[in-house]
């Protein structure tokens, strides 16, 4: 794959790459950072791309990669009893659904977005998250059970 072939597949990208990102990071600035950070590693690391037509699976994993960096770094500096109190404040005016895959743990949260989202399939999300197709599924399977938990109590504090 050439550079500018890498180009278009990001151009083709950005949004899946902002919604993946914003599914990890609490806000708009470390997405921003992280999708730069992503750009700029596929770039530099373009002679590790195996087959071409894995392109845009091998970028979204190396942007999950940055986003769990900027966690980490975040993770060291914020205190993690304020953690959900921003991120409900940030993100109140999302819907429902939103908040409840927001409040799943991370490695259920990537598989859903990924999965309904952004319509990668359980193969490639296995790709991105460097574990086995069954573990995803599992995920999935996980995280729909802990979503429909959530929102019928949210649905029953509201009647």
């Amino acid at each position: 794959m050439t550079k500018e072939e890498l180009g278009n597949v990001i151009l083709a990208s950005e949004d899946q790459m902002y919604r993946t990102a914003r599914s990890l990071l609490a806000n708009d600035a470390d997405c921003a950072d992280a999708i730069q950070e992503a750009i700029v590693q596929s770039f530099a690391k373009l002679h590790t791309l195996k087959h071409d037509k894995y392109a845009k699976t091998w970028l979204i994993r190396i942007l999950v990669n940055e986003c769990y960096t900027i966690m980490r770094k975040e993770k060291k500096l914020t205190s993690l009893e304020v953690v959900p109190e921003q991120i409900a404040f940030e993100r109140a005016d999302y819907t429902d659904l939103y908040a409840a895959v927001s409040k799943l743990p991370k490695d259920m949260r990537i598989a859903v977005v990924l999965y309904y989202a952004e319509e990668f399939t359980v193969k490639e999300i296995a790709m991105i998250e460097d574990t086995t197709e069954s573990a995803i599924k599992n995920r999935l399977f996980k995280a729909r059970a802990r979503l429909r938990v959530m929102l019928e109590e949210r649905e029953v504090q509201t009647i």
